[in-house]
């Protein structure tokens, strides 16, 4: 909002303005979160016209077109597609305009993931800018900034995509005159916050075009085109004219431009060169119409990201864990919500609750979700108050998607309207014991799991009961949180995208929860625990045994029950200390870690507590500076799990989840989980993209910075292993991981900086936070083929835990209504095969037409539905979870009857096939094809066939996207 007083909407004003007063005047835009505050809350009728009217000159032309441009390294696949499809839906329903082409700038390094998407979503080129410094001078040097990008091994050329780096200027014009001391080609100078000035005189405009001087300025840009040129194989160059926060002032930039475009122009004989305006599908289509044989780049991506010797940009991988966390739980709020209200508009087509009131709650996630995903965003690299906006957007959203489902429980099971039932959702529930709670817990998965849901409680003696009456396996057990309330674990088994019930009463003389016992243990002196022989002690469930060392309070090996492997396996938190003064040297700051020495051992003393039952064992260790030290500065809570006979607990027991409690940390102070192991993994580590695809990473020397610059992010997975064994970690939020060490992995959870960077007191990004963190990872240990058939599944389950919501059932009324019992126990559940996952089901509202002629007739006769909501049209996404080859049974292609798939949702009438977000009919999607050694004929690109009758087979990492309309009943 401040960005659109002091200069975004004056840019969006008078750039159109502009654009009409000369035919030759062109600008590209890319994210649509401001274009859409612009477009709604200041754009004249007029102003609309003329935007119309532009993007058909294609004068205007808006590149990527997502509501921002997203993070790469720490966003998930699922939000950048959400963004990515919120700005194209906005775009093809207003403009009935397309994106073909990315301008991907900005963040900091580039996935892999990202070509493949771009590519789904039809586009022809990708364009990125920030890679490692070193790496981009080499390939500057060898002219090969252009290559096709195969960025994903299974999809390989079917969606490969011209990719173009740019060169060491990056995306700003060069502002250094060597005719004066003042800056060039930013006329407009530079925007104030909080009010643009009275007088329209901004600090640091750059010196005016005169006559004067306009041959010196001339030969200044020629300069810079010519030594372009030398690093690109055709003869055209893309000049960047703006940088962050221009052409809010465009008369000025555009006056002047004009100006030196028409000198050069008229006198181009003697400069040798000519320049025009352009859009970035102008320039890539005079590179394509060259015809030239590209080379092909595989799927390797551009991460970390470095500028300099001692500036790696992998801090940020970590930055603001919370709001990390908070991004990531709105996400999977929002993709639960998405498909519980796409059933209830199908299945109870008579329910009374007001679906525009609904479409905006979920909107509400989805703008917030998508908002969140910029690279100044979830990256953690904002100043605290945008930090909050973004907070507050979040909680908002998530507020009003739980306020949602919860209506929809209400109005399924026709509950009094004004009674206590369904009154209230809460995260937590608090029942009182005199008054039954309940519990209604949706599994948003298209398959069936079996998992734990944690409910808080106030007493310890607790029975549970499903929706039939019978009593359901439960442990409770005193509160990690605080001694007077009870966790209670309730095993639910759910099939896919359904719910159930639970209620829980107070002890009636029947069978009840287990009850939690606990031992704890005296707590150990790190620094004499040299001295004395291990006391081992186990700790067992029927897949692994944890043993323990009393002596530590240490974790001291886990055994793979099913092969009897045993791995030795400690684990301690260390933390790197970091500079913030400037003048001592490198500084650690949001984006950069810079660390001054190896990492060092925080705590000299562990406390242990060991709570089990039947169902669950709960390790709590506590980590002191010292052995007398009051207060703990470390936690971890390793729980592992058994399943009952009857249950299928094969994800369940495989999984050891940890949960940590870390902070507040002292200033200046990175903090690691560093996990060391006696695998032999010659130091490699694997990492993924975007919780898409993994990534071989080997530990690189380098002169300087190398424990920086061998950190990753780690978005959903990372593993180490040797020739036998696996040991893999999945996280709820993002983190920079590395391989420090032979056999080991360490896990950055937190990080409190400072610094006096003159650049980043300004903007207030010193990374003061005083928070206290609380991720959770779970370790999954095993053979290479074990591991392979688990993590996949096991990912989406910890990133799509089951939603829980909780109601209050006052003591007079035992019997559950009718309804209740009825209803999900019967309801036909959507489940796909393990190898697949249903990616989005959702309606997501639009009213454009599916038939591009009839869409842009529509809009060029200004007959555009208005009013209310499209929701006839379900899209629908499947995604294939393995690569080719990975799996000899899951890396199968797979048949899917969509008619079968969804019959519980109604009866299919019809199906279309759409590009990733949604804008185009695969069959009339042609990319271009550019010409490379694999391929040497050029030929425009045909997506995958579809089959009638409903039937789509689905291959390796292949995200396929449907529009799905159902008879209405």
């Amino acid at each position: 909002q401040e960005s659109m007083h002091a200069y975004a909407a004056n840019v969006y004003t008078t750039v159109i303005e502009e654009l009409m007063k000369g035919k030759q005047r062109k600008f590209i835009a890319v994210e649509q979160e401001f274009f859409r505050l612009w477009w709604d809350m200041v754009a004249t009728d007029t102003q609309k016209q003329q935007v119309h009217h532009l993007l058909q000159e294609g004068r205007l032309e808006f590149v990527i077109g997502g509501q921002v441009m997203h993070d790469e390294a720490v966003t998930l696949i699922d939000d950048q597609i959400l963004q990515l499809t919120e700005g194209h839906g906005f775009l093809y329903e207003t403009f009935g305009f397309r994106p073909q082409f990315s301008w991907h700038v900005d963040p900091f390094g580039a996935s892999a993931t990202t070509p493949t998407l771009f590519a789904l979503a039809g586009f022809n080129a990708h364009l990125i800018s920030r890679i490692d410094y070193d790496l981009k001078a080499d390939m500057q040097k060898n002219k090969k900034l252009q290559f096709v990008w195969q960025g994903s091994p299974s999809l390989s050329a079917r969606q490969e995509i011209f990719t173009h780096v740019m060169d060491q200027y990056s995306y700003c014009t060069p502002s250094q005159l060597p005719f004066s001391n003042r800056s060039g080609f930013f006329w407009n100078g530079f925007a104030t916050f909080p009010d643009p000035p009275k007088d329209g005189v901004y600090p640091n405009m750059s010196l005016p075009v005169t006559d004067a001087n306009l041959h010196l300025y001339a030969q200044t840009m020629v300069a810079n085109i010519k030594e372009r040129a030398a690093w690109f194989r055709t003869g055209e160059v893309l000049w960047p004219w703006g940088c962050d926060k221009q052409f809010f002032n465009a008369s000025v930039q555009y006056s002047n431009m004009d100006l030196l475009v028409d000198y050069i122009n008229k006198h181009s004989a003697e400069f040798g060169v000519t320049v025009q305006y352009a859009t970035v599908s102008e320039y890539f289509q005079a590179v394509y119409s060259r015809n030239l044989t590209w080379e092909i780049r595989d799927s390797q991506d551009f991460l970390p990201y470095s500028t300099e010797p001692f500036q790696a940009w992998t801090g940020f991988y970590t930055s603001r864990s919370t709001l990390k966390g908070i991004a990531r739980r709105a996400s999977s709020l929002l993709y639960a919500g998405e498909s519980f209200f796409t059933q209830y508009v199908w299945k109870h087509p008579e329910g009374s609750i007001c679906k525009c009131k609904a479409l905006k709650q979920l909107q509400s996630l989805r703008w917030a979700v998508s908002e969140v995903q910029h690279h100044d965003g979830i990256t953690g690299t904002e100043s605290p108050k945008v930090k909050d906006m973004y907070m507050n957007n979040l909680m908002y959203g998530m507020f009003n998607v739980k306020k949602l489902m919860a209506s929809i429980i209400f109005d399924i099971n026709n509950a009094k309207k004004d009674g206590e039932v369904y009154s209230s959702v809460y995260t937590k529930g608090s029942g009182k014991p005199d008054v039954d709670l309940y519990v209604v817990v949706y599994n948003p998965l298209a398959w069936n799991i079996t998992t734990f849901v944690t409910v808080s409680v106030s007493s310890e003696a607790m029975s549970v009961y499903d929706e039939l009456g019978y009593s359901v396996p439960a442990q409770v057990q005193s509160s990690v949180e605080s001694p007077s309330t009870y966790d209670l674990y309730i095993l639910v088994a759910i099939s896919g995208l359904s719910y159930r019930k639970y209620s829980i009463k107070p002890l009636d003389g029947k069978q009840s929860a287990f009850i939690g016992s606990s031992i704890k243990y005296k707590r150990r002196d790190l620094t004499r625990a040299g001295q004395q022989s291990q006391q081992l002690f186990p700790v067992v469930n029927s897949c692994y045994q944890i043993v323990f060392d009393q002596n530590t309070n240490l974790m001291h090996s886990i055994t793979d029950r099913e092969t009897n492997q045993t791995v030795q396996f400690t684990q301690e938190f260390l933390e790197y200390h970091v500079n913030g003064d400037t003048k001592k040297g490198p500084i650690s700051d949001n984006y950069l870690f810079a660390p001054n020495a190896s990492a060092v051992p925080v705590s000299k003393a562990v406390g242990l507590e060991v709570m089990s039952g039947n169902l669950m064992t709960e390790i709590r260790q506590y980590f002191y500076s010292n052995v007398t030290s009051q207060d703990y500065i470390y936690a971890v809570y390793t729980r592992l799990y058994s399943v009952p006979e009857g249950y299928d607990g094969k994800l369940l027991c495989r999984r050891i989840e940890q949960e940590y409690s870390v902070g507040p940390l002292e200033l200046n102070r990175e903090a690691v989980l560093r996990t060391s192991t006696n695998l032999n993994t010659r130091q490699l580590l694997y990492t993924d993209n975007n919780g898409y695809q993994m990534q071989k990473r080997p530990f690189k020397a380098y002169v300087n910075n190398t424990v920086a610059r061998n950190y990753y992010p780690m978005v959903q997975t990372a593993y180490i292993e040797d020739d036998t064994t696996r040991l893999m970690l999945l996280a709820e939020r993002a983190h920079g991981v590395s391989s420090q060490g032979n056999g080991q992995v360490e896990v950055m959870l937190h990080r409190r900086l400072w610094n006096n960077l003159q650049w980043d007191l300004s903007n207030n990004l010193t990374l003061n936070d005083s928070s206290v963190v609380r991720p959770v990872i779970w370790l999954i240990l095993g053979t290479k083929a074990v591991t392979n058939t688990l993590y996949r599944t096991s990912g989406l389950a910890l990133e799509h835990r089951p939603v829980v919501m909780f109601g209050a059932l006052s003591g007079d009324k035992p019997k559950l209504p009718r309804q209740l019992q009825q209803n999900s126990v019967h309801d036909l559940p959507v489940t796909v095969p393990p190898n697949l996952h249903l990616q989005t089901l959702s309606i997501p509202g639009w009213r454009y037409s599916s038939n591009h002629t009839e869409q842009v007739r529509s809009i060029y006769m200004g007959e555009q539905k208005q009013g209310d909501a499209d929701f006839s049209r379900v899209l629908l996404r499947i995604r294939h979870l393995y690569e080719v080859g990975e799996d000899p049974v899951l890396s199968q292609p797979v048949m899917v009857d969509l008619k079968a798939l969804l019959k519980g949702l109604g009866s299919v009438m019809a199906v279309e096939e759409r590009s990733l977000t949604g804008t185009w009919d695969v069959n009339t999607l042609e990319r271009w094809k550019w010409k490379t050694a694999q391929y040497p004929s050029k030929r425009f690109f045909k997506s995958t066939e579809t089959s009638e009758d409903f039937i789509v087979t689905v291959h390796p990492k292949e995200i396929r996207t449907f529009f799905v309309y159902f008879q209405v009943q």
